[in-house]
């Protein structure tokens, strides 16, 4: 032992002895998963001037927070089955939200369902996978019945696993709730999760809780709307009425409609600002309900042996370059998501990590902090090293991928240190290069600039290696 201590670095020496103390506790530490749909890094945690998001705030505080952690596809049900397979969307094959995982790949373990195989209590509330596509079977209590579009299924059950989870006309407004919006899917499924942590408390849980806001329609009661004012709240700086693909980008980089927010009609500054203030609202209200569960998790005791998760299935474009929507983006805006870890072990509690990660290492990171065994064919890597350390060496680049047809990548996009690099494909394609550090609204692109064409190169050939 003596031995093996002397010929390893300091840095080396201190990371050793933490991934040690998490092996070593005797304790079986629950897990709490609370998830959010649609929201950007939006947060007052974040550096965002706006975000009245206290809640959130100080669960980044007590936790370590991921400054750069990247989604590996700008859409819920890719995203999120990314996230808890622990694999690629082009490995898992779901590049769209009307596919199931376990139709093609049986043998995949979800990460609800390897904790429940390993003697957890697995309690769902709200929205996991994608809506109508749970993994039914991972969950003790909570599972929903799976609806999908498999052949051989009643032309009922198809219809209605066609049908967009939020249909366009109810999708594209914003709405004011009554009271503390108590008729509200948030406020209900935090009053679930609420429930299931009473219900369980004595018994090691994996319990995972899903938000829907700020996904639109855009909702929240009135005193959050109140946090804002609307006149102060201001327009990216490449603010367009409508999706506008900038001059010397190319055309598939901006989808040519919207699909969230502004679906066929102009964006005006004043109605820009008002949507702008209906998200921030509803982001108020998702973290008004997470505080809920935190409250209770407190009140139970819970805390000092439960690992906090708070995670973001992607991004979201609020008008820049005139896009209201996830969809599509293979900008820093979708691809970028909030991550917060927060177990009572890490000593690297209380800091921001700036190194890149993606979703899909969660699934390994969750794993190896409640030692258990890691299952084989994880594409992800575990972020217990950068828990330990946030400043700890971390050379791994983060991949997001879009596709328009549901079969194939049309857009694939890398990020590294300061660049994104995006190569899109087919007769709209072409190839995006930021310098984030110089550049952080993404308005100059330097794919075709003979200054930059040895980053390109380098890129290009680490997106070949995907």
């Amino acid at each position: 032992m003596v031995l093996l201590l002397v010929s390893l670095s300091p840095p080396l020496l201190v990371l050793s002895a933490v991934v040690s103390a998490f092996a070593a506790d005797a304790v079986k530490y629950n897990v709490l998963f609370l998830i959010s749909d649609d929201l950007r890094t939006e947060l007052g945690c974040y550096g965002s001037p706006l975000a009245k998001t206290p809640n959130i705030d100080a669960l980044a505080a007590a936790g370590v927070q991921f400054e750069r952690a990247y989604c590996q596809f700008p859409l819920c049900c890719p995203s999120r089955t990314s996230l808890l397979t622990g694999r690629y969307p082009l490995t898992t094959g779901v590049l769209g939200n009307r596919t199931w995982f376990g139709h093609e790949h049986s043998d995949y373990v979800s990460l609800p369902k390897y904790f429940q195989q390993h003697g957890y209590v697995t309690l769902r509330s709200g929205k996991i996978f994608h809506g109508g596509l749970d993994d039914t079977e991972a969950w003790s209590e909570g599972g929903e019945e799976r609806i999908d579009d498999l052949p051989g299924q009643s032309d009922e059950a198809r219809r209605r696993a066609q049908q967009p989870a939020t249909p366009p006309a109810k999708s594209d407004q914003w709405i004011v709730l009554a009271g503390d919006g108590e008729q509200h899917g948030d406020y209900r499924i935090a009053g679930r999760a609420i429930d299931l942590l009473g219900k369980y408390c004595d018994q090691p849980f994996f319990l995972a809780c899903g938000f829907d806001n700020p996904h639109s329609p855009l909702t929240a009661p009135q005193r959050f709307y109140d946090l804002y004012d609307v006149d102060t709240i201001p327009l990216p700086p490449d603010f367009a009425p409508r999706p506008t693909v900038p001059p010397g980008f190319p055309p598939a980089s901006i989808r040519p409609k919207n699909a969230d927010l502004f679906i066929g009609r102009d964006a005006t500054p004043e109605l820009a600002r008002e949507m702008i203030r209906a998200y921030l609202a509803a982001t108020s209200y998702l973290d008004w309900n997470v505080g809920r569960v935190l409250a209770e998790l407190d009140r139970l005791g819970l805390r000092e042996k439960t690992i906090v998760v708070f995670w973001g299935d992607h991004g979201y474009q609020l008008g820049e370059k005139g896009k209201w929507s996830k969809a599509g983006s293979l900008y820093e805006q979708g691809a970028r998501v909030p991550l917060l870890i927060v177990d009572p072990r890490a000593a690297g509690n209380g800091k921001s990590c700036p190194r890149i990660v993606e979703s899909l290492d969660v699934y390994p990171t969750l794993v190896e902090l409640c030692r258990l065994p890691q299952p084989a064919g994880l594409e992800g890597r575990s972020l217990v090293p950068l828990l330990c350390d946030p400043n700890a060496e971390w050379n791994h680049p983060a991949f997001t991928i879009w596709s328009e047809d549901g079969r194939t990548a049309t857009g694939i996009s890398v990020r590294i240190d300061n660049w994104r690099y995006t190569e899109y494909a087919g007769p709209r394609g072409g190839a995006v290069l930021f310098d984030e550090a110089a550049d952080p609204h993404e308005m100059h692109n330097l794919a075709d600039d003979p200054q930059y064409a040895h980053q390109r190169a380098r890129l290009s050939a680490l997106i070949k290696t995907f």
